[in-house]
């Protein structure tokens, strides 16, 4: 049995999402194995926190674990840095040089932004993969070393091999076992436990009264994108501790620090295609389902003001009748009746509810009842929904349909 609470507590992992708990119960199957593990994910995500929790719950976990920024280290010195240096080497080696790889023997290196790695270094770092063997700079025997490989990169690998900026062959070696790590507009549900772990800790260390935020605060940062993923969030809440010293955060805070009224409020914005496919499927079809709420608004106000309808009054056909003139009013409301929306308002929405369903039971409803219609066939009610059915099978766990 995986112990999920154990790895969350080795290195403080927060979340308790369907995608959180995805990686734990993947971290708890790989830790006690040498395996290595590719860590994919945007930047500011948390891939750090989970190499961490890899070593921490595995069987060199009293070893050491070396941690290796690739992004950081000049080119010309990348290699002396890995696999270290004999002394006289080149200009500047005046003594021997211990690398990380040496360092990190019997324990774990953590190769963070792996993709930045030039190619040439890219075929040494495959060797002690394959061999755990390597040569220090300016030596030429070969030295063993037993260390086990976490990498991580925020870069399509898959793009760089076909673009021949990285090696097919360490790409596959590297990735024996991936996880990928969501970006946090992907598991919004757990903003509040991180707001709260940030907010403790800073105000903690600063000596700050920490009244917590308020409800319609938290609601409003979830409107928010999260470019900057984890890493903003944790900039924000100490900001916005800062800048409020010892109130309680409102969600007019919120707004004036994220300026989230300026983005809400124009309509122009491109839409974002850096996400992942599902995640823009599902913003687009929440949208759409505010659109048809708002439509169906609309009618039911024009409905409300003349004759109401009866389903004996819809005709055979799909057309849609509005009235045309205030003398036509009547006679026309009796036959107004929506176009095509047997698939929304007819057969997805529950007519007598809407103005005051939320997003949430608006979608969970035109599952349902897609779900109905096609008989639970799952490719059928995605293909409607214009949905994919990966998206489709994680709606309806997330909403117990």
């Amino acid at each position: 049995m995986i112990d999920l609470d154990k790895i969350r507590q080795s290195v403080g992992m927060i979340g308790d999402s369907d995608q959180i708990v995805e990686i734990l119960t993947l971290i708890g199957q790989i830790a006690s194995t040498d395996i290595s593990v590719l860590v994919t994910g945007d930047s500011g995500s948390g891939k750090e926190m989970v190499a961490k929790a890899i070593h921490k719950n595995s069987k060199r976990k009293f070893e050491s674990l070396v941690i290796v920024n690739c992004a950081a280290i000049p080119s010309g010195i990348l290699e002396s840095e890995l696999f270290g240096h004999k002394k006289g080497s080149f200009t500047g080696a005046v003594d021997n040089k211990v690398g990380y790889f040496e360092s990190a023997h019997k324990g774990t290196i953590f190769l963070d932004e792996i993709g930045e790695l030039p190619k040439e270094t890219q075929s040494k770092l495959l060797r002690v993969i394959e061999n755990g063997e390597f040569m220090r700079v300016g030596e030429s025997k070969t030295n063993k070393v037993d260390v086990r490989i976490v990498a991580a990169t925020n870069r399509n690998l898959i793009k760089e091999v076909n673009n021949n900026n990285f090696r097919k062959d360490l790409y596959f070696r590297l990735k024996t076992i991936n996880i990928n790590v969501p970006s946090l507009s992907e598991h919004l549900s757990d903003l509040h436990l991180f707001i709260e772990r940030f907010g403790l800790e800073f105000t903690n260390k600063n000596d700050i009264a920490f009244k917590g935020f308020s409800s319609e605060a938290i609601a409003e940062m979830k409107k928010y994108s999260w470019p900057g993923n984890i890493r903003e969030l944790k900039n924000v809440v100490e900001s916005l501790i800062v800048m409020n010293h010892g109130q309680r955060i409102t969600d007019d805070m919120v707004r004036k620090n994220l300026k989230t009224d300026l983005m809400n409020n124009n309509e122009n914005l491109p839409v974002s295609l850096d996400g992942e496919s599902d995640k823009l499927e599902r913003e687009l079809i929440l949208k759409q389902l505010l659109y048809l709420r708002q439509d169906v608004n609309e009618l039911k106000q024009i409905i409300t003001s003349g004759n109401s309808i009866t389903s004996n009054d819809k005709p055979a056909n799909s057309a849609l009748f509005l009235p045309t003139s205030n003398d036509e009013n009547n006679k026309n409301l009796n036959k107004l009746h929506f176009s095509n929306i047997e698939d929304a308002s007819i057969s997805g929405l529950k007519e007598e509810a809407v103005g005051e369903m939320t997003m949430y039971e608006l979608e969970k409803e035109a599952i349902e009842k897609y779900l109905r219609k096609f008989k639970n066939n799952r490719k059928k009610t995605a293909k409607a929904l214009n949905i994919s059915e990966r998206t489709l099978y994680r709606k309806i766990k997330e909403y117990n349909v």
